[in-house]
């Protein structure tokens, strides 16, 4: 009896012990990136999944879904609402328009789902609406001064035709978004705040978009010609498409004309090292998807998350 006895304690604590190893938490998290195709928020994206998957254990698993918001931003809400639907425990937004981050965070807020967004910082007012949102970014106005200040650091500050002022084209992402906003306020303002003067010659939208970038270089350099000493983008993409175009039309970076972006592409830096472009800024797609992970982790376990969390920007030249 004792034999039989031992035997079903045995079994019964094999299956115990089965049974807990199987009962790992699954955390669930929805990710909407405004758009796939985007070659920041590509790198951005896939290492948000990998960190996710690197910080599993026997005890905690990561559902993680991204889905594309495809630049549209009733194809965003939807996925938000299909997020809602599924029951994610938290969601990870970066936003196709931050304006409508009120309406997102509002429904959020009525299904009890903690937000954090990303890379596109909603409006100060609007990260008043919930205790469970915060922003994960870095400060597009420091992104914006480091440019101004690379051209300001070159020999002749700029003014590559040495006219005695710096004539510029700047090609600008999309101008609703802050970091537009910010990178083409600030990299002017630093030249002027040296004591630089300054010239206007052209500014576009060009929508974050490598072709668009080279288009509107083209134009600007068919209407101005040796007129231009910097051409500005607000981002990489853009700048390796004004790039086509400034060789296009016979130019040399940083000879006759500059050009500056912001992200640090891998492929944009190999160009700062080989002076075919002018400098960039990193923009820690690592640091920020690590932080927005931690702060995805934090509001999945109940816990709370500062407001903004900034991760800084640094300063790419030769």
């Amino acid at each position: 009896m004792k034999k039989v006895f031992a035997l079903l304690l045995a079994g019964l604590l094999v299956t115990m012990f089965v049974f807990a190893a199987g009962a790992a938490e699954t955390v669930k998290v929805g990710v909407s990136i405004y758009k796939f195709d985007d070659n920041f928020m590509t790198l951005y994206r896939q290492e948000i999944e990998r960190y996710f998957k690197s910080l599993e254990t026997d005890a905690v698993k990561y559902e993680v879904t991204i889905v594309d918001g495809k630049g549209d931003m009733a194809e965003q809400t939807n996925q938000v609402d299909n997020f809602i639907a599924q029951g994610v425990n938290v969601m990870i937004i970066n936003l196709v328009q931050s304006s409508s981050a009120d309406t997102v965070t509002t429904k959020a807020k009525l299904a009890g789902i903690p937000v954090v967004y990303i890379n596109r910082e909603p409006s100060a007012e609007d990260m008043t609406g919930w205790d469970k949102i915060c922003y994960v970014g870095a400060d597009a106005r420091q992104s914006g001064t480091y440019q101004g200040e690379i051209i300001v650091s070159l020999p002749d500050k700029g003014d590559a035709n040495g006219d005695g002022k710096v004539s510029y084209v700047m090609i600008m992402g999309d101008p609703e978004n802050v970091d537009a906003q910010y990178r083409t306020e600030f990299s002017i303002k630093a030249l002027t705040e040296a004591g630089i003067t300054v010239e206007e010659l052209f500014k576009q939208r060009g929508d974050w978009e490598q072709a668009r970038g080279r288009e509107l270089a083209a134009n600007a350099l068919a209407q101005f010609g040796n007129q231009i000493d910097v051409i500005f983008c607000n981002n990489d993409g853009m700048a390796l498409g004004a790039y086509q175009a400034i060789v296009e039309a016979g130019r040399k970076v940083n000879k006759d004309i500059y050009l500056v972006g912001v992200d640090a592409l891998d492929e944009v830096v190999e160009m700062v090292k080989n002076g075919e472009m002018t400098g960039t800024v990193l923009n820690d797609h690592i640091g920020q998807s690590h932080a927005a992970v931690d702060a995805a982790i934090k509001y999945a376990k109940g816990e709370s998350n500062d407001t903004y969390i900034w991760v800084n920007y640094q300063k790419v030249a030769k």
